[in-house]
């Protein structure tokens, strides 16, 4: 049995949604070397409906199934049509 996982809920002061995920697509770029962060998972919400999270990317596995830190996954939006891409 693994230990339990944290997540980090982090508010901002953005008043848009298209802000909110340029700010974490922004994140992502210069926080990726950081193997403990799962941007793959990342969700945003309104502050008034905290409960209610959106997914931003896919995440699916691309190419041959693997475990762990080095996994390549899909960067394209969660709704994104067509194949997954890094």
């Amino acid at each position: 049995m693994s230990a339990p996982h944290w997540v980090i809920h982090l508010p901002t002061t953005l008043t848009s949604r298209q802000a909110a995920v340029d700010l974490l697509a922004a994140l992502r770029a210069s926080l990726a070397h950081i193997p403990v962060l799962d941007f793959g998972e990342a969700t945003i919400s309104a502050e008034a409906e905290q409960s209610t999270r959106t997914r931003i990317w896919c995440d699916a596995p691309i190419g041959e199934p693997r475990a762990g830190p080095g996994s390549r996954r899909c960067h394209r939006s969660v709704d994104h049509p067509g194949a997954w891409a890094d």
